[in-house]
């Protein structure tokens, strides 16, 4: 009891700007005056482009259960009952592409993501339901465990029927928002888009003026004005006409009007505001269609940085989340749930077959290993591991070349060397 007061005690431990309030008064405050929620913060896009790339490449990286064998060795778990769960069909009417990628984007724009588990009659996850994350309110209990509530349901479910994956956390029970927490950042940007739309509905924008001299006789006919306005513009305006010579009489003289430096700033200021908003997300400008200081270059190191930065803790939060809640205690030692991220960190084909050839030289890649890699099927023969013969203890000295044995294997290496090389 002593401990359970000390960390806090139990009680709702939800953010005070989720569910029911936040729909009701929007996200936290913010200087630009506008209501930010993550329904609206989706409809920038910028925002909407990140979090749907790290929903999108969550969703579509395979993921696997595997029983842990002798000596390091891996199998897939395929007899598993959770392996179809994962795999083929998580409930009624998702694929796993699409379950994976809704618990993605509520985790990537609320910082929590809910599943509803289903169990069979031994324990294992038979089915898992996607939850409303503004439905779910999380407490603390008296055992410092937390327990859910969903909707207007008024008992609260364990830990083992609900998979819940945190973003950062203050309290360790419930993600900070990525919108609350950025409020002011995606205000300014609504609010700034806001501006530029309602200054197109209700500004009145001309491209110049036609002016006459002061000691000229007034044009008084509103129709003689309309006339010669729209003469003008049939003549000169438009992409047929550009570069047209113009003669005007009366003295009259053309005045072109340019762009304000209020209207110049604000592109900047969504550049900005966009460059801030990957930032929240760590996502690199060029992986959001933003290409002003990309070049071809650096792509592939931009694409390992979004991997490793960007995406793998992501990752690693729904792998450790799903190992606490889909495995049973007893089964947590042999079995284990990984992404598979080789595809997304193969690079291009030269430096591919590159790396091929130098595992395949020193041993620790078989022609099989490579076709698995490669996404091509396995060949008869193929699981045998080079070794070189030069690496032997000092002191032994050089393979002797006069072993018929030892010339063979050497005629074979060099052999699958350059058909690998040749490919």
């Amino acid at each position: 009891m002593f401990f359970s007061s000390l960390l806090g005690g139990q009680g709702n431990v939800s953010d005070g700007t989720t569910g029911f309030w936040r729909g009701l008064i929007g996200s936290g405050r913010n200087s630009a005056g506008v209501r930010v929620t993550p329904e609206t913060a989706l409809g920038l896009p910028i925002l909407q482009n990140c979090v749907t790339l790290l929903a999108e490449s969550v969703a579509q990286l395979p993921l696997e259960l595997y029983r842990r064998q002798d000596k390091g060795q891996r199998e897939a778990a395929i007899n598993h009952p959770l392996y179809d769960v994962l795999r083929y069909q998580p409930n009624g009417f998702q694929t796993p592409y699409e379950l994976r990628e809704c618990s993605q984007l509520a985790l990537g724009l609320t910082g929590n993501s809910f599943l509803s588990i289903e169990r069979r009659a031994d324990g294992n996850v038979q089915a898992l339901w996607p939850l409303y994350t503004d439905q779910v309110v999380a407490y603390k209990g008296p055992d410092l465990l937390p327990y859910y509530q969903v909707g207007s349901n008024p008992e609260r479910l364990p830990m083992r029927l609900i998979h819940h994956v945190r973003w950062v956390t203050r309290n360790g029970y419930v993600g900070l928002s990525p919108i609350d927490l950025h409020a002011e950042a995606v205000g300014l940007a609504q609010a700034v888009r806001q501006y530029t739309g309602k200054s197109f509905a209700n500004g009145a924008t001309v491209s110049g003026v036609i002016e006459r001299p002061r000691e000229a006789a007034p044009i008084k006919d509103q129709g003689t004005i309309d006339r010669i306005l729209d003469q003008w513009g049939s003549k000169y305006s438009g992409m047929d006409n550009a570069k047209k010579v113009a003669m005007l009489q009366e003295g009259m003289t053309f005045k072109p009007i340019s762009m304000s430096n209020v209207d110049a700033d604000i592109v900047n200021i969504l550049k900005l505001s966009g460059a801030d908003v990957a930032r929240i997300y760590k996502i690199p400008l060029p992986m959001v269609n933003d290409l002003e200081q990309a070049n071809y270059n650096t792509t592939e190191q931009l694409l390992i940085q979004f991997v490793v930065f960007g995406l793998l803790p992501w990752l690693k939060r729904h792998e450790q989340s799903m190992m606490r809640d889909f495995l049973l205690p007893q089964d947590r030692r042999d079995y284990f749930i990984e992404f598979n991220l080789s595809g997304l960190l193969r690079g291009d084909q030269k430096s591919r077959y590159e790396a091929y050839a130098i595992g395949r030289q020193w041993g620790w890649l078989s022609v099989n290993d490579i076709r698995r890699l490669e996404n091509m099927p396995p060949v008869l023969g193929g699981d045998i591991y080079l070794q070189p013969l030069n690496m032997i203890d000092a002191g032994k000295g050089a393979p002797d070349l006069t072993n018929p044995n030892t010339r063979a294997q050497l005629e074979l290496q060099q052999r699958e060397i350059e058909r690998i090389l040749a490919q």
